[in-house]
């Protein structure tokens, strides 16, 4: 459908020389700065063995590897750092990066602010990689435990992510298009491949990052904890391989000069075009073929065709952001769904780098051979409904999810489960009509019990009532309780008497890998448990019960704790992938005290294997998408604007971030529900997409490249009344 009207040639296009025997003649203003036209280099640039891709595209894709390493290695222990380093909570460690992570993608509209209109891409790229190499260095040196104390660290940390996504989101725009500034027109077929390679850089450096620094993170001790300062060091380390591998080439780069302030220029002439427009809108003046024709009084014509290629092309943007949206829930959604499955796994860079060169090889030259013509819009339209159907398939995965993990207690519902740390077994009747046939049989001392128990609520919060049997005494308790919680009844032992204490169990959500454990301490001496190098807690004497902490899985040997008095060790054993635990530190006679292993929440069983079907999918959809958006980004763009265009390409990331904050926050639904919404969205976003391509002309390197046409001499005033004259072709 899209290149059914691509294949037509238009009866009026904008970017071709009017060919019409009517031309309205209107002055210029000389207020304006005119268009400097493109110089390029003459001379020929060295080529890679013989072949059309120059030899400078090593350098820059090099260069992308290099950086990409640099800003995903340091991003893949930020949210870590934010945790356990500078002790923030979840929810304050969540918002800085994602914070972070938008300020990247809104500073490429600055970067390419300057290369356009100052300093030019080249030198764009190495000042701000400068300041890049800056934010990486300050970023470092706030990880050093001995620099100051934890305010010293923090403003340095906020520094220095500063400074990286000034710089990571400035040279953004200018890299690509500068390596795409490096092909003649004739060669678009290599720079196409180009931008394929180009990618697959992106997701290189991504893939193996992601790897390395989480290890340099765990691996190496610095000052006796987790090595955040060399995590954050080899990054930056790569950050300045990457300016001197980009530098070295700077002799053979083809360096289009700066257009002059375009940004300024654009917006200037955009508003001359409507406003002039308004204020002449009366039946006496004859009608033009374009809305930006308007401005004509006081702008090049160049500038005008420039001005309109580019809001063409930003017109087929506007559905762009809804696929960001899905797209980068895989840091997100898709992270905390694999969760609570069996598995850690690396994906989509691993896929990218897969995808990349067998789609480019393999299934786009099968499908030219089958006669279809699989144009860049078609492509791009291709990769929304693989993305779209990839969503689907992880709420198929989340609904499998929902049903092997425990049911959530309902309105006027609790969960409860008896922990007897009695000496004996103990008889436990919970009172009242609706509950008095739970618990029938006595509970064991220590007894694991297997499952919670669900109990009926008469309001939303109450008082339930408890008759507690041991041995031959008789114990009434009562207990607040509030509907839809988890809660565990503690029984313990006081002298000859017994006692109960009522302790809400709170859902934990574990990330990364990572399994939550909590502690009951029936001591008579506070114990301080240290759990690993950088994280450890105190848990309080006689019964008291510590909150929930993360920790990797993993075996547990020999964990370090100490009394007032003494220091011992318990063996906390294999601390599954993503389930929950209760130890209950016990006395143990001529001996240290022992740990009482219990499962708050079992591990799912179910393999993370289940979302490879959806990671494929988006990928594929990736590939199709954002690989030929960057290259149709460049190829739609006048010389004068196309670090301007990246930059708008990269700003529908930053909008589709803000939707998946929208949608989260404000829909209030179950998971899988979101996943087919965000599915049906994007579907939906598809088929206006579609439309839009359907009316879109592509528009031809020689189109771009023609010479403004003559400006006609300024003549007195900046307005005159406008004639038509008869022009032979």
């Amino acid at each position: 459908m899209l290149e059914e009207r691509e294949n037509k040639e238009p009866a009026m296009n904008p970017f071709q020389k009017n060919e019409s025997k009517e031309t309205l003649f209107s002055p210029v203003s000389t207020e304006e700065v005119p268009p400097q036209p493109l110089s390029l280099p003459k001379k020929p640039t060295p080529k890679i063995c013989g072949s059309n891709y120059p030899l400078s595209i090593a350098f820059i894709v090099v260069n992308e590897f290099c950086e990409r390493f640099s800003y995903y290695g340091m991003k893949a222990v930020l949210t870590l750092y934010f945790l356990y380093f500078l002790h923030w909570n979840e929810d304050t460690s969540t918002s800085i990066y994602h914070a972070f992570s938008s300020l990247c993608y809104f500073t490429p509209i600055l970067g390419a602010a300057i290369a356009d209109s100052w300093l030019g891409k080249f030198k764009t790229i190495i000042y701000l990689s400068l300041v890049y190499v800056l934010g990486h260095v300050v970023k470092s040196l706030g990880a050093l435990p001995i620099l100051g104390g934890q305010m010293v660290h923090i403003v340095l940390s906020l520094v220095g992510l500063s400074l990286i996504a000034l710089g990571t989101g400035g040279i953004k725009p200018c890299v690509a298009a500068f390596g795409g500034d490096q092909f003649e027109e004739k060669h678009a077929e290599e720079r196409t491949r180009y931008f394929s390679v180009f990618y697959l850089s992106i997701n290189a450096g991504s893939l193996i990052s992601t790897f390395i620094t989480p290890m340099l993170r765990g691996d190496v001790q610095c000052f006796g904890e987790d090595c955040y300062a060399l995590a954050f060091g080899v990054p930056g380390l790569l950050m300045v391989i990457a300016l001197v591998v980009f530098a070295m080439g700077s002799k053979i780069y083809r360096k289009p000069p700066p257009e002059g302030n375009i940004v300024t220029q654009v917006v200037k002439c955009i508003w001359f075009a409507i406003s002039n427009r308004f204020n002449n809108r009366s039946g006496d003046f004859p009608k033009r073929q374009h809305w930006l024709d308007w401005a004509a009084e006081k702008y090049p014509k160049q500038l005008i065709m420039d001005v309109k290629a580019l809001t063409r092309v930003l017109f087929l943007y506007i559905p762009l952001p809804m696929f960001w949206a899905l797209l980068d829930q895989q840091g997100s959604r898709w992270t905390l769904q694999a969760t609570r499955m069996n598995g850690n796994l690396v994906l989509n860079p691993l896929l990218v780098l897969i995808f990349i060169p067998l789609f480019d090889l393999v299934i786009y030259r099968l499908v030219s051979k089958c006669g279809i013509n699989l144009s860049s819009l078609r492509k791009m339209a291709v990769g929304m409904i693989l993305a779209s159907l990839a969503f689907a398939v992880a709420a198929a995965v989340e609904i499998k999810i929902n049903r092997m993990t425990p049911p959530q207690p309902g309105p006027q519902e609790i969960f409860l489960r008896v922990l007897n740390l009695a000496d004996d077994e103990v008889k436990v009747t919970v009172l009242g009509d609706e509950n008095n046939t739970l618990l029938e049989e006595s509970i064991r001392s220590f007894q694991k019990m297997p499952h919670y128990a669900q109990l009926h609520l008469k309001t939303k919060s109450q008082d339930s009532h408890f008759y507690l049997k041991y041995h031959n005494l008789s114990v009434y308790t009562k207990h607040p309780v509030e509907e839809k919680n988890w809660y565990s009844l503690i029984i313990r032992e006081d002298g000859k008497n017994i006692s109960s204490i009522m302790v809400k169990d709170e859902e934990n959500k574990t990330t990364n890998g990572m399994t939550a454990v909590r502690f009951v301490n029936t001591l008579h001496k506070k114990v301080n448990i240290s759990l690993a190098a950088d994280i450890s807690l105190s848990v309080g004497e006689d019964y008291g019960v510590s909150a929930y902490t993360t920790v990797q899985s993993g075996e547990y040997p020999a964990v370090h704790c100490r009394t007032e008095d003494k220091d011992f060790s318990l063996n906390m054993g294999l601390l599954d992938f993503g389930t929950t635990y209760l130890f209950v530190i016990t006395n143990s006679t001529n001996q240290d005290p022992q740990a009482w292993k219990m499962k708050d929440i079992p591990a799912n069983k179910l393999s993370i294997a289940w979302q490879l079907p959806q990671y494929a999918l988006v990928t594929a959809g990736e590939v199709m998408f954002s690989v030929t958006g960057l290259e149709f980004s460049y190829s739609q763009a006048p010389s004068s604007m196309k670090s301007v265009l990246q930059a708008a390409w990269l700003l529908t990331v930053a909008v589709g971030n803000i939707i998946v904050l929208v949608v989260a926050q404000f829909s209030g639904l179950v998971q899988w529900a979101e996943f087919i919404l965000f599915s049906c969205l994007l579907l939906v976003v598809c088929l206006i997409f579609s439309i839009m391509g359907y009316y879109y002309v592509p528009v031809k390197p020689e189109d771009l490249q023609k010479p403004a046409d003559k400006q006609i001499p300024h003549t007195q005033g900046n307005m005159i009344n406008l004639e038509t004259k008869k022009t032979k072709l």
